[in-house]
């Protein structure tokens, strides 16, 4: 059995070829080509999570970045089935990683991770120094880069100047109805999987909609509450989301932000939002309830943040990280509203946060 492997893994370096990382700055990072043989571009930005690789490709808030894990070996547990995954498909643009693993060991490994990029048309390049690509990028900023594994020519591509929301929203709504008398609309800005599956577990029906859904004039459900969720981009760019929350501050039904949702929540009262320099991704973020002074471990994605002085009359900020001083979270007075940076149903605690979900249904009659 083992020359057998010996064998395996000479034919797979004999096919190997190599890769380009290209930084718009002009850095060029070679490495070794694996997953799809196509090109593709995006923001280049790092990851230091040492685990959950898969919830972390499949993670809609990453659509149109090329994302660097500097945790030296990537795919050694393999992929497992699809109800694992955080969405229908892997969402980046391209992985840098410095080893990828051939030969995952796992009881629900169902593939490697070069078969599952090949399946989703994802290139990959290893080989690469990730922890220096990381140090260059915390110095420098997030920049746009484009990953080259053939000659075809493409251009660079900002995720950030369009509405990139709209891609991975959902095209209609769905209903799950859960025998409840509380229904709480899930405006889908590119929302995780387990956010679903934490609504659904407190018992309440879920109405999931597009991002630009409004529910209080497209639907005869009637809502008790209404949940943003995470996703990518720019959260200036969803306009139409924007207006929506703004309507339902106005009619003083509970608000839950969740990442992105976070800082829509900011824009439709009032506050302003900026970009990050390099953004908060991993699953060991710190971040500080300034109600309690109680401390958390915490899951984050995002490259955008809310400017904590630009918060209105009626608004304060709720979290802070205790890394960068970065707002972590804003709630209303009055506690109708709230929104959290970090990610309540990530699992780095493994439910630290989890009660931000408890809090928001308690405020629903």
């Amino acid at each position: 059995m083992s020359s057998g492997i010996i064998l395996t893994k000479k034919i797979y370096k004999s096919k190997k070829q190599m890769a380009k990382l290209i930084l718009e700055d002009g850095t060029i990072i070679k490495g070794k080509h694996f997953g799809a043989k196509n090109n593709s571009s995006g923001e280049v930005v790092f990851s230091t999570a040492m685990t959950g690789y898969v919830e972390s490709l499949t993670d809609p808030s990453y659509k149109g970045q090329i994302l660097v894990f500097t945790y030296p070996l990537v795919g050694n547990y393999g992929v497992p089935l699809q109800k694992f995954f955080q969405s229908e498909k892997i969402q980046v643009s391209g992985l840098v990683v410095s080893k990828h693993c051939l030969f995952p060991s796992h009881y629900q490994n169902q593939k490697t991770l070069h078969q599952w990029l090949l399946e989703n048309n994802i290139p990959g390049i290893s080989e690469v120094d990730t922890r220096v690509l990381t140090q260059k990028i915390r110095q420098k900023g997030t920049m746009l880069g484009k990953v080259l594994v053939n000659k075809q020519e493409i251009d660079f591509y900002d995720p950030n100047k369009e509405n990139i929301v709209k891609k991975v929203s959902l095209k209609s709504p769905k209903f799950f109805k859960n025998n409840s008398s509380k229904t709480v609309c899930l405006l889908d800005c590119g929302f995780k999987r387990a956010i679903l599956d934490h609504l659904l577990k407190r018992k309440v029906n879920i109405l999931v909609a597009p991002w630009n859904f409004n529910p209080f004039t497209q639907t005869k459900i009637k809502i008790q509450g209404l949940v943003v969720s995470n996703g990518p981009g720019n959260p200036k760019m969803v306009k139409e989301t924007i207006t929506i929350v703004r309507q339902a501050i106005a009619r003083k039904i509970p608000i839950l932000g969740i990442c992105l949702g976070n800082q829509i929540l900011a824009l439709a009262a009032g506050a302003n939002t900026y970009k990050l320099k390099f953004g908060h991704r991993a699953v060991n973020q710190p971040v500080k309830d300034l109600k309690t002074n109680r401390c958390f471990i915490t899951s984050q994605n995002h490259g955008f943040a809310v400017n904590p002085s630009s918060l209105p009359k009626g608004w304060s900020q709720w979290f802070v990280n205790l890394n960068d001083q970065t707002c972590e979270g804003i709630i209303s007075d009055d506690g109708q509203s709230m929104g959290v940076q970090f990610h309540p149903e990530g699992h780095p605690g493994p439910e630290d946060t989890a009660f931000v979900f408890d809090m928001f249904l308690e405020k629903i009659k």
